[in-house]
């Protein structure tokens, strides 16, 4: 698929489906130090075939500015409409399109203050396994995150980890 034919896919909010979230918390390969990850994946079972829920991510990605494949955005300095907000002990995930909540791990929590940011991996691949508030296994995790295909088909963005200010 060329980038043209990527900017025309038109968002069918029906071929979503629902979008889980997981957050851990790991050592970033940059400096060694702990690390905050968010991952957003399809589960595939929007309305249509599971490539049509696959198109609807990549469609609401490339609207929200998020090059599927591409380059890390940086969500600080860019004008992505994307936004993270850490609370509760819960991280919140917001486009224009989903809004999406997870209760985040302890150590997650602490690298996410630690740092002032997270790193979102936005996968368009469907990840049918990994049902909300179901456990996943560190293997499983691993597993998926790291597959090349994984991997060619996410959007990768640093985000500021903003708090409710009181």
């Amino acid at each position: 698929m060329t980038s043209t034919e990527t900017s025309e896919i038109v968002l069918n909010k029906a071929h979503l489906g629902t979008i889980g979230v997981l957050a851990w918390a790991g050592t970033h390969t940059d400096d060694g130090r702990d690390a905050a990850f968010l991952l957003a994946y399809p589960l595939g079972d929007g309305e249509g075939s599971t490539e049509e829920g696959e198109l609807a991510v990549r469609a609401m990605l490339t609207q929200a500015q998020l090059p599927v494949g591409g380059a890390i955005v940086n969500g600080a300095l860019s004008s992505v409409p994307l936004s993270l907000l850490v609370e509760g002990g819960n991280a919140v995930l917001t486009l224009p399109q989903l809004n999406a909540t997870c209760t985040a791990p302890p150590e997650w929590l602490a690298a996410a203050e630690k740092r002032g940011q997270v790193h979102l991996m936005f996968t368009t691949r469907a990840w049918p396994e990994a049902k909300p508030g179901e456990p996943v296994t560190e293997e499983n995790l691993q597993e998926f995150v790291g597959d090349e295909e994984t991997i060619r088909s996410s959007a990768h963005c640093r985000l500021p980890a903003a708090r409710l200010r009181t």
